[in-house]
């Protein structure tokens, strides 16, 4: 595993030099590829030309975003997939093969049938492309109750579900984007998590959560620094994580308003330190 940064998770904006400057400053090992301004970057100069950004920043790749309007109308969806084949050699090129999407955990316009059947054809069209070139999905569930209150139709909004989802795909090349929030708020346990499997396990989003809340109480966008509060046994899950062999991104997505209000490298060394904390807690 390897401590990762998401400038857009705390609030940064930032072009990928920008970012490497930053990932690096901060002792963050890896950062997320923006592809679309790799593909800028490659077609202005070269793909070696970023491949040497990287190189000689010593950062690794993160995860990318495939950037298909899977749940949009067909005419977006299939535009999108047209696109998708060039992006993913250029990822593969690039040495980045772990992206990502978030599953909604409701919906009020399709029962949960429907949106099985939907979210399993259009995300099978993405996966079986990104499969050709090398690439892994991780699908995120939201797991929240209050993200679901009120509406008419639930849909998949635990770890158990969304490998089942996952399955149901059928391409092999696609797992969990398995975040520590929803986690904790799905009411999933760490004996869930021993279950999985390197492979079950794309990408991995890390945070704490409020103390003194009800999980069923937690509000998805407010939320804690890695191990600021400890309400979330970080240590445990990045030493089950370790265990199994997940060797792919851990990347703080904290929601902080505090984190936001910062300078990018004040923001970028505070969030730093506390993802240092739980890799100290770990012994990793």
């Amino acid at each position: 595993m390897f401590r990762n940064l998401s400038t857009g998770a705390i609030g940064i904006q930032a072009n990928m030099t920008e970012g490497l400057d930053l990932a690096k400053e901060a002792g963050f090992e890896g950062l997320d590829l923006n592809i679309g301004e790799a593909n800028h970057l490659a077609e202005e100069h070269s793909v070696d030309y970023v491949k040497n950004l990287w190189n000689s920043a010593g950062i690794a790749m993160g995860g990318w975003g495939f950037g298909v309007n899977w749940r949009g109308s067909d005419a977006d969806y299939y535009a999108g997939l047209a696109q998708l084949p060039a992006r993913a050699e250029l990822a593969a090129e690039l040495g980045c093969f772990r992206s990502t999407t978030v599953v909604g955990p409701a919906s009020n316009d399709m029962t949960y049938q429907e949106n099985w059947d939907f979210s399993v054809k259009r995300l099978r069209g993405v996966a079986e492309i990104l499969n050709e070139y090398g690439h892994s999905i991780g699908l995120e569930f939201i797991g929240p109750a209050t993200s679901r209150k009120g509406a008419k139709h639930l849909f998949a909004y635990s770890m158990d579900a969304m490998l089942g989802l996952a399955a149901a795909i059928g391409t092999g090349n696609v797992g969990l984007l398995f975040d520590t929030w929803h986690w904790y708020t799905c009411r999933s346990t760490v004996d869930d998590v021993r279950k999985l499997s390197a492979s079950d396990v794309v990408y991995v989003h890390i945070n704490d959560a409020p103390a003194g809340i009800d999980p069923d109480e937690q509000i998805d966008n407010i939320r804690c620094l890695p191990a600021e509060t400890g309400v979330i046994p970080l240590t445990e899950l990045m030493q089950i994580l370790n265990d199994i062999g997940y060797d792919g991104p851990v990347t703080p997505e904290p929601f902080s308003k505090k984190v936001n209000g910062m300078e990018p490298a004040e923001a970028a060394k505070t969030t730093a330190d506390s993802l240092n904390q739980v890799w100290q807690n770990a012994g990793l």
